[in-house]
This record gives C-alpha cells, structure tokens and sequence, in this order.
C-alpha cells in the first residue's frame, strides 16, 4: 500500500541518520539525475557537518588516483567528494571515478553514497545502513516494481564485516514507497536464475561447427540450462507416455489377442477420421472460416485485416496462428490468423520486383479477392468416405482369427481407444515443446542460408559462415555483410570507428547534435539497403529483425577517432561520460573481434585493430 507522504530532503536524512549513529550509508535512488542532485544537495546545506577528520586522506587518495587517471581531476564532484565525504555513483560516470568513490567507501572514507539499484549487483562495498527510497525502479523499459533478487541485493550491502554487528535498513518515506511491497520481497525467495543462453547466429554457427548436424545442435540447445524448465515438462510428459504404451500393451495382448501398440494408434485416427465425417461439419461459420483462412492464408499471398480495401499485407511466412507480412510501406508486421478478413487470389515470388509487383497490382485492381466458403457448401454427404474408413479399421484386426477372437480384438481397440487419443495428444505436446526451442535456431540457420554462411541441406558451416562465427558482436550478420561488401577497406579510420559505433551501440540512446561526415553517411545511407535486405529474408523466416543503427552515436565515435579532446567530446555530445565511455569501449571491442579475423580478412582486420587502437586511448580503457 502506498501512503503518498512526501519525500524526505537528502540533507535532513543525511542529518537523522547521523544522529543516530547510522552512518555511513548507502542510499539507493531511481534514476541518475536524483543521485548527482541528492549528493549536491547534501554538501552544499549549511546544516550538514562534513566529517573534515578524514579529509586529508581522501584529498591523498583523490590526488594517487587523479596522477593515474587524469581526466578525474575536472569531475564535477571532486569537491563534494573530498570536502564532504559524499559521492554519487551510477553508470553515467567515468569508470575511474566509479573505482575511485568505491575505494574511498571500502576504507571507510565517506559519510554517503547516492546510487542507483544496479551498483548492488555490480560491486562490493558495504555500509552500515542502507536507505531505499522506492519500492519502484526504472529500467529500460520505464518504470517497474523492484524484484526480490534486486532488492535482497541492496539490503545485503548492510552491515560491515569486522564492524557492525548488525545491518540497518531504512525504507523512506515518499510518493513512491510502498512498505508491504517491501516487506513481502523481504521474505520471498530469489527470482530464478535466467540463462542468458539464446538462438543467435553466433550461438548456431559454432554449435553446427562443433557438432556437424542440426540433430546434435538440437540436442544440445534442448539440455541448456535455459530450457530446463521445458525439458522437466518434456521428461514428465514422456515418463506418461511410457505409462499409456504399456497399458495399451497390456490389454492388445491379453487373452490370446496380439497386437502392437501402433495398431491402437491407427485404429483410433481413422475413428477419429470417420466420427468427424459423419457430424454436420462444420458446425458454425466461425470454425468454416478459420478452416478456410489456415488453408489460403500462403507466403506469397496479399492479405488485409479489414473489408474496406486498405492496410494490405504480403504474406512472408506463417507459423501456426502467426502471420508474419510485410506492408506496402516495407514495415514488417505480425498478425494472428484470425484477424485477416480479406484474402486475394495471386501468388508473388519473394523478390524485390515480385513484392513491387504486388502492391501494385493490388492498387491496381488486378489481383481477384478469393471468394469465402458458404457454410451450406459443406454439408456434403460423407457416406462413402466413411464406409472406406470402416473398412480400413476392420483391416487393422490379422486375417486368420476365428469370428469370437476378432471381436475381442475389436472389443480391444476400441476400449484402448481413449488411451491412445491422450498418447496421440502427449506425443503433440512433446513435440511442440521441443519446437519450440528448436525453431528459433531452425529460422535463423534459413537466414543464414540465404546468405551464404552455412548449408541447410547439408547441414554445414561455409567458410564465410567459419569467420563470422568468430565474430562475438550484437548484430553479428550485418557486419558479416559489412565485412563482404568490402567497406572497411574503403574507409579511414574514423569513419570505420563511426560505422562500427552505429552498429554497436544502444539504437535509442542519444549523443547529442554531432552529424557523421559526408563520407560516413554516404556509406551509412548506402548500407541501409543492405539492413533492408537482411531485415526482408529475417522476416520472411520469421526472426526478428536488428534495431536501426544510431547516427548520433557515428558521429560521436567518428569525432572521437578524429582527435576530438575528452572535454570536448562531453561537451559537443552533451552525453554523460559514462555514456560515451560505454559506447567508445563497446564499439572498440567490436573492432577488436574483426581484428582477430587476419586469416580470412587481412585488409580488414589490419584496418579494425589500428581503429580500436585509437578509440581505446585514455580515458577508455
């Protein structure tokens, strides 16, 4: 329950908790703004009573760090730190300071910390109080209720080893409190481990590598630690089926009568088969039309989801109830079955002209809307058909056996019939969980097919597929295709930094109002067909295609690479230094991954070494 009191001022909380000898403290706060304004403003109240016994020896420790890392010496907190002993630590700083302000914390060297939740998962520094101000926090996403694993990592900072006998925690009052909240993540279990295992390109190409065929590449993925809760339910649903088999045995072998488990199994398709031809099918217009839809709904075909002639739709590819298409736009989009009420009669090659082709025709008038089924249409007698399928499960039972043995066999059959509808249904059960982590890897060796780096009909891994497989990147396939079309050899270095940076960075973070050269964006420009015909095939196949790239992000790699002074850069950027060190660290990493590919990319490799190089000088490291 959240009671909406107001929140307390950092330096009247600094204030209480000295008062009752709770510092120092570890203050947990929700965003980055809130941690820099929450330190500020406790340093610069004239009622706060900075702790000066220790200042000379964080001044000792700022200047050791200050001679090795130079550019901490014009960090805007550098006398809130010294003077007051307090610090604000989160992603968006420097990571020499981030080490520097969690020395001082480890030596017992200041009052407070403002951080945000993700500094209790990422490093060790104990206090004797821990406050958390929200039950609330914010995530990529936006905002989100803290989860155990989160929050037991914030109180676990309570408590000094050697020092405190005991740990405190404070819950603050505020807008965003709420304190059952709290209490009841206190007491809950851990979150559940979440494995970060994937069907990524990279994921298949070295597993296919290692183990020469999709079956062993299944097998492994299926044992993986991310699947576990699926192969549980897998092993469950066997250890049942094994159950049903044997009692199936059982009864088709009892009394003289001998007959296998799959002529149950049989016998009960075909009765299935003959019961649902002799009922009025289909019952309701509802089912007729889904029937329908399943059967026409085709990759290739112009869709729409509604009856007035707009919001058309190429079909790409269907999988179950999901239709993945593409619009007129070139935008993909994913559809249930059911929300299609139009259907046009023309099939298109997936090709660039083909797809062209069709929305024009579609525009056009010339592709035939297909005519829906009337339900009086499917009243057909099913008579004949039947009689065919009578005759059929009759000779499931062996010739040979006298009249009153047949009729136990019958008799059998048809009291195994139930148990073998229900070992029919567990066997789809199985199967659609196996598929479904099977298929994500199944849709990604298509992709990679069409492009040339692995073989599915051989189930092997081409030579272009053996290189990029070492490429450990976030989009691994567009700078595959990057690396094919030759345009690191075309570029300087600070054009390769800015090419790389757009790849590799956050696609919605922004870095400010610098612009890429006119060399750079020409390439970028150019390389946007290359994304939009490697998103095309993804959504034909059914992956999700990459984020954009990120333009700021170029320009300011490329600024960097050029010889752009530190200062400069934050301040043209107008990004958090953090921020840009995360880019310029990511982006060399990249280049380092394309660097070790001398073998296959000689040209490339020389020229991506040679750029990380210069984006990882100080103050990147």
């Amino acid at each position: 329950m959240r009671y909406d009191l107001p929140d307390i001022p950092p330096p009247k909380l600094i204030t209480a908790l000295r008062n009752y000898n709770l510092l120092p403290v570890i203050v947990f706060v929700p965003s980055r703004r809130k941690c820099d304004e929450s330190a500020a403003e406790v340093a610069l109240d004239t009622t706060f009573r900075a702790d000066i016994s220790k200042q000379a020896e964080r001044q000792s420790l700022f200047d050791q760090y200050a001679g090795e890392n130079p550019e901490i010496k014009r960090h805007k907190h550098r006398n809130i730190l010294v003077n007051a002993g307090i610090a604000s630590h989160h992603a968006g700083h420097l990571p020499s300071w981030k080490l520097l302000v969690e020395t001082m914390m480890s030596s017992g060297l200041l009052n407070a910390i403002f951080a945000t939740s993700t500094v209790a998962a990422g490093v060790d520094f104990p206090a004797r109080t821990v406050v958390v101000l929200n039950s609330d926090t914010r995530g990529n996403d936006g905002w989100r209720s803290l989860q155990a694993s989160e929050l037991q990592q914030m109180t676990g900072r309570a408590g000094r080893r050697g020092k405190d006998n005991v740990g405190f925690i404070v819950l603050a009052p505020g807008r965003f409190q709420d304190p059952g909240k709290i209490a009841e993540l206190l007491s809950s279990p851990a979150d559940p481990l979440d494995s970060k295992f994937r069907a990524t390109y990279t994921n298949l190409l070295n597993l296919l590598d290692a183990f020469d065929n999709f079956a062993q590449v299944r097998e492994i993925a299926e044992k993986s630690f991310a699947f576990r809760e699926t192969a549980k339910k897998v092993a469950g649903l066997e250890k049942k089926s094994v159950h049903i088999r044997d009692e199936i045995s059982k009864r088709l072998t009892s009394g003289g009568i001998s007959l296998p488990v799959e002529a149950a199994l049989g016998f009960e398709r075909l009765a299935g088969v003959r019961s649902r031809l002799t009922e009025k099918l289909p019952e309701t217009r509802a089912e007729m039309l889904r029937r329908w839809l399943a059967e026409n709904v085709r990759e290739g075909r112009i869709v729409s989801k509604n009856k007035s002639g707009r919001g058309f739709l190429l079909v790409l590819n269907v999988f179950g109830d999901k239709v993945v298409a593409m619009r007129d736009d070139g935008r993909g989009s994913t559809i249930s079955l059911s929300r299609i009420k139009r259907v046009y009669g023309k099939k298109y090659p997936l090709d660039e002209s083909s797809i062209e082709k069709a929305f024009e025709d579609i525009h056009t008038g010339r592709n035939p809307i297909l005519k829906e089924p009337k339900l009086s249409q499917k009243k057909e007698d099913p008579s004949e058909a039947a009689e065919l399928i009578g005759r059929l499960m009759a000779d499931i039972i062996p010739d040979g056996l006298s009249d009153e043995m047949k009729e136990e066999a019958e008799t059998a059959l048809w009291e195994c019939a139930g148990d073998a509808n229900r070992l029919e249904s567990i066997g789809r059960d199985i199967a659609n969980l196996r598929s479904g982590i099977w298929v994500p890897f199944e849709r990604r060796a298509r992709v990679l097919d069409y492009f040339g780096y692995l073989d599915f009909e051989s189930q092997s891994v081409t030579l272009d597929g053996q290189w990029l497989a070492d490429l450990r990147l976030d989009r691994p396939l567009l700078v595959g295709e990057a690396l094919k079309e030759g345009i690191f050899e075309k570029l300087g270095k600070s054009e390769i930094a800015g090419f790389m940076a757009a790849l590799a960075s956050d696609p919605d973070r922004d870095y400010g109002n610098l612009t890429p050269s006119g060399k750079l964006l020409s390439v970028l420009t150019e390389f946007e067909e290359v994304i939009y015909d490697v998103s095309k095939v993804e959504w034909k196949f059914g992956v999700e295609p990459s984020e954009e790239i990120n333009l700021s992000a170029a320009a300011t790699a490329e600024s960097w690479a050029h010889g752009s002074g530190w200062e400069s850069l934050v301040r043209n950027t107008r990004a958090e230094e953090g921020d840009l060190v995360r880019l310029l660290s990511r982006t060399g990493e990249a280049l380092m991954q394309i660097a070790r590919l001398k073998g296959s990319k000689l040209e490339a490799a020389s020229a991506a070494r040679e750029t990380a190089e210069i984006l990882l000088r100080d103050p990147i490291r």
